[in-house]
Formats: C-alpha cells, sequence, structure tokens
C-alpha cells in the first residue's frame, strides 16, 4: 500500500499558504517563521535598512573554547604596545589596557 505524506506551510501570520520558511536573528536569538511570498518580501523589506548598514558575522561557536584549547589570534607585549602607539598618533582612540578594536587592528594592518 502507497502512502502519501503532505506537508503544507502555513503563513504565521495570516493563516494564508507560505511558500517559504524565513530565518532570521536579533539580540542572539535566531527564529524561524512560516511566510507568504508577499509577507516574506514584507519582512525582507523591514530589515533592508538595517541590514544594508550592518556588518556581517559568522555563526558563533556553541562551546566556550576552542577546539584545540587556544585562544584566537595573539600579540605579544610589544606588538600590542606598537599598535596602540600608532593607533594614537593615527587618531584612533585606544585604552591603555585591554582588546584593541577590530576597526584599529585593520587600519594598523593595512598601514603596514
Amino acid at each position: 500500500m502507497a502512502r502519501k505524506v503532505q506537508v503544507i506551510l502555513t503563513d504565521d501570520l495570516d493563516g494564508n499558504e507560505a511558500d517559504e520558511t524565513v530565518t532570521f536573528a536579533l539580540d542572539g536569538t535566531s527564529y524561524e517563521i512560516d511566510l507568504s511570498a508577499k509577507n516574506s518580501k514584507s519582512l525582507r523589506d523591514a530589515f533592508a535598512p538595517y541590514v544594508g548598514h550592518a556588518r556581517r558575522v559568522t555563526k558563533a561557536r556553541r562551546s566556550g573554547a576552542s577546539s584545540n584549547g587556544r585562544s584566537g589570534a595573539t600579540t605579544d607585549r610589544a606588538q600590542t604596545q606598537a599598535i596602540r602607539d600608532w593607533a594614537r598618533r593615527n587618531g584612533h582612540q585606544v585604552s591603555d589596557r585591554g582588546r584593541i578594536p577590530s576597526t584599529v587592528l585593520e587600519a594598523f594592518n593595512s598601514a603596514h
């Protein structure tokens, strides 16, 4: 005996038939919503001004530790101090201690 299973997506907003499942994330939480073509376009249009100015990020690791037990890229103290000195001479604001902002690191690397 043959069996046919049919899945019908229902638009989560208006209850009509949905055309796709849209995935998005906000404030660190991922969401999925089933939407018709019209409603998915409305959602994308609503996000467009923000997406156009946002930075794209890769998916974060679920674990706090890296797979090899080491942290990411490291810089010795002399190199860190050289970056801070360069940043200050070139109009960037950096603290005396702590992490150097990625924008400053990118500018430093581009200049060298």
